[in-house]
Formats: C-alpha cells, sequence, structure tokens
C-alpha cells in the first residue's frame, strides 16, 4: 500500500471530538438511522459527502479578501467567465449557487413532456429535475458498471448499443440530450474514457442530438484518463479536461468538489440562444446573471479552485489517496468496489450484509452501523437514493447497493483513514448482528436527505 505525501502544509486546525458508543447509538436513534439529520457536532470523520466540504488553500481565503460584491458586472464573474472558459473550452457561462440550480434551468429549458434522456447511470438530483420537467431517464451504461468486482477501467462508459436502442423506440426528435456524467457517482465514481465519448460524439452526430456533460469531476476524471488511457498517459490534464469539453455540447457543473469550494456552481454551453435563455431563467431563480447566487468573494474563490484543480501533483494526490483508503478494504477482505475511483470508496453492502434484503435497505442499514462503531459517517448510495417510480410509485430496484465513504478534498490524513477503516473491519467480523431498517416518515421527493427509518 503505498501513500503520496501531502503536497501542501496544514496551517490551521479544527478540532473535532470522539463520542462514546452509548452516545452515538443514542445520536443515530433520534437522526432516524439517517445519517443526513446527524449533527455535525456528533461527528467524529465526516465521509458523508466531498461536496463542499474541501479545504480550501491560501491562495483562495487570499482571494475572499479581494471579492467584488457589486451586484452587477462584478470583476469577480467574468474572472470565473474567463477561467471556465480556459479550462472547459466553453464559449458561454451563467453561474449558479450550485449544482443542482444549473441543473433546474438545463431541464427547465430543454426537456418537454414526454422526453427521453439516456445517460451513464442516474444522479439523485439530475432526475429529480428531468422527471419534474416532464422527462424520462434511461440508463445507457456499459453493464459493468452494475458490478461491483469488476475491473473495467472505466465503468462509466456508455453503450452505444443501449443507446441506439433508446433512439430506435423513441426516435431522435424525443430525446433533448444524452447526458454524460464524469467519474459516475451511482457507479461508484467510475471514469469515462475518451475513446467512448468520441464514439458517443460521433452517434449524436448522425442524430442531430446535444450530449450534456456533468463537469463535477471533470479533473478526477481527466486524472484517470491520464493513468488508464495510453493515448494520454503525457498530457496534462488541463488538455484532457478541455478535451473532454470538445466532445459536448454544454455542461452542468457542482463547483463543490473540483472546483475546491463550499458553494458555488454554474451552467455552461456553446449555443448562443441557449445562453440567452439561461441568463433569463438565472434572473428568476438564483439571482442576476453576473453573480447567480454567489458572493463576488465565492466567485474569486472557485476561480482559483478551478485552477488548482488543474495542478496534475494535486488531482494525483487526491485520487492516490482514495486509492490508499481502498487498498485498506481490499487488503482485510472487505467486499468494495474496484477499480477505486476519484473521490470516494464505495462499499458494497448486498454482499457485507447478505443476510438483508434490498427492501430492508441494507446499505441505509450499514451507514448507520458504521457511525455507531468509530464515529464515522458515511452516505446510503442504493434503493433508498433510487427512489420510486413517479408513474407505478414502485421502489427502483438498483443493481448496486452501496455504501459510500467520500474524501473531503485536503481535509483528512492517512491515520484518519486507517481509523476509519479498521473500524468498518471490525464492523465486518459482527456483520451478522445487523439488522434492516424500515421508513417511519418517507419524503414525497429525494428521500435519502430526509427520510427516517427505525430498525426491524
Amino acid at each position: 500500500m503505498k501513500y503520496i505525501p501531502e503536497p501542501f502544509r496544514i496551517k490551521t486546525v479544527e478540532s473535532i471530538k470522539l463520542t462514546t458508543r452509548a452516545e452515538r447509538q443514542k445520536a443515530i436513534a433520534e437522526a432516524g438511522y439517517n445519517t443526513f439529520l446527524l449533527r455535525s457536532e456528533d461527528v467524529y470523520i465526516d465521509l458523508l459527502t466531498d461536496s463542499g466540504t474541501c479545504a480550501m488553500s491560501d491562495c483562495q481565503w487570499a482571494a475572499l479578501q479581494m471579492g467584488d460584491e457589486a451586484y452587477a458586472g462584478s470583476r469577480n464573474f467574468y474572472e470565473l467567465e474567463a477561467t471556465v472558459q480556459e479550462y472547459y473550452g466553453y464559449k458561454y457561462f451563467v453561474p449558479t449557487h450550485q449544482g443542482r440550480g444549473a441543473e433546474h434551468i438545463l431541464s427547465q429549458l430543454l426537456i418537454k413532456p414526454g422526453d427521453t434522456i439516456p445517460g451513464n447511470m442516474y444522479f439523485t438530483t439530475t432526475r429529480q429535475h428531468q422527471e419534474l420537467a416532464g422527462g424520462t431517464f434511461v440508463d445507457v451504461i456499459i453493464d459493468e458498471a452494475h458490478d461491483p468486482a469488476s475491473n473495467h477501467p472505466f465503468k462509466g462508459n456508455i453503450d452505444l448499443n443501449k443507446l441506439q436502442a433508446v433512439v430506435d423506440r423513441v426516435g431522435p426528435k424525443k430525446i433533448p440530450y444524452l447526458k454524460y456524467e464524469t467519474c459516475v457517482n451511482m457507479a461508484g465514481g467510475q471514469p469515462i474514457s475518451i475513446a467512448n465519448l468520441r464514439e458517443a460524439r460521433a452517434f449524436c452526430d448522425r442524430y442531430g442530438i446535444k450530449i450534456m456533460l456533468d463537469n463535477t469531476r471533470t479533473m478526477e476524471n481527466a486524472y484517470l484518463i491520464q493513468q488508464r488511457e495510453p493515448e494520454f498517459r503525457q498530457t496534462p490534464l488541463k488538455e484532457i479536461a478541455r478535451l473532454i469539453g470538445s466532445y459536448t455540447d454544454g455542461c452542468t457543473c457542482s463547483g463543490k468538489k473540483d472546483g475546491l469550494v463550499n458553494i458555488g456552481g454554474f451552467l455552461a454551453m456553446n449555443d448562443e440562444e441557449f445562453y440567452t435563455r439561461a441568463k433569463s431563467m438565472v434572473v428568476i431563480y438564483e439571482g442576476l446573471h453576473t453573480y447567480g447566487g454567489m458572493s463576488g468573494r465565492d466567485m474569486a474563490a472557485f476561480a482559483q479552485g478551478i485552477r488548482e484543480s488543474a495542478d496534475d501533483n494535486l488531482m494525483r494526490y487526491r485520487v492516490e489517496q482514495t486509492n490508499f483508503f481502498g487498498d485498506l478494504f481490499g487488503a482485510a477482505g472487505i467486499p468494495h468496489v474496484v477499480p477505486h475511483g476519484g473521490h470516494a470508496i464505495f462499499l458494497d453492502a448486498r454482499a457485507f450484509l447478505p443476510h438483508i434484503s434490498q427492501e430492508q435497505f441494507p446499505a441505509q442499514a450499514l451507514t448507520a452501523a458504521i457511525y455507531v462503531e468509530n464515529g464515522v459517517r458515511a452516505m446510503e448510495r442504493g434503493i433508498v437514493s433510487a427512489g420510486r417510480d413517479p408513474k407505478t410509485g414502485k421502489n427502483h430496484m438498483p443493481k448496486l447497493e452501496l455504501v459510500r465513504l467520500a474524501l473531503p478534498a485536503r481535509v483528512y490524513t492517512q491515520s484518519h483513514l486507517e481509523y476509519a477503516a479498521q473500524g468498518v473491519v471490525d464492523l465486518y467480523e459482527r456483520r451478522h448482528t445487523i439488522r434492516g431498517l424500515k421508513f417511519v416518515y418517507e419524503p414525497p421527493a429525494l428521500r435519502f436527505f430526509q427520510g427516517r427509518f427505525e430498525p426491524i
């Protein structure tokens, strides 16, 4: 197991407290066995998400002091716009408060009732916005993505035969765009390849179908392309990221991941008419088109974060820290998704808890058990996150039932990860004692955020 030393020094620290098992048992029961409902002060190591939980650099903190808080025409808007154009290659840019703000505008402008949106596996908020706009998501990811044990290097790739079947069934005019996500979150942070993206671009050009990218983890994906696709072994991350963008017509982005900030996002595109319509929408739902829900200082830190994320040494550390974490589980025989992605390790809850049926939410039960074991907060990524079919009301039954342990960028050290992994290893030895859960409160949408459970 290798651990790459941090390419930074630590200047500021925040105290954290390890509570007792009895305190954690009480806290998780009060939270309805939902780690989203825990108080952060009751969490020792927080691996719930890497979204907005990163540590900003000294240059980013300095940028905050240079925030231009003008309501209209902030200089930080123009800096962020130029940075997006330089690093991702899109002509036009609309800021939003975070990624789902961009998803909302994209869906409302491009999707009509009855449309079908194929994509390389769903993401929760993305599909919710597609459905609210009257569309239906169809998964066209390769089969290997649904197999946690498959070692396919690019499990985020599109299956062109599946995509062809969708086109044949509904017709290209009913497909507003193909949704392409980098480092596919629900598949275990699995990357796409340039070769597959090229093929998808050629396919979509034949039918006049747009490609819209979920750009949230493109720099992480660029690093994995650099490592796994021989053609790009010596290509800088910035060039790979621009190449990814060049095969698409636009993107949504949450700046809270690759952007290394605590809030922010954007919608980008190459079509001027789409840009004009998006600016009108952002004024209604986000803020003026030159701030889009962010302060000037937020935009300043975001622009600096994009530049830092393209640093090969920093991204190498980021992804290889995740790989180190995954190797700790592999050495102990803990079932998890391989190969490791860029931002998180995903435990295979079905293999971990074979005695719990999927209808009893094994991944949700495992997240609660991990928290009680050692104070580490993780996230369910299985049947609870998949939600219900809006037409039938039945649960979506994903093939993957996962627990995500996400690593906030530049936050935790090697010893933190070793501690977190050891708790899971200890729990695995007593896995038969974990019981399934049932809902006691189920929200109508995005139920994993606010749902409450109790043990069966």
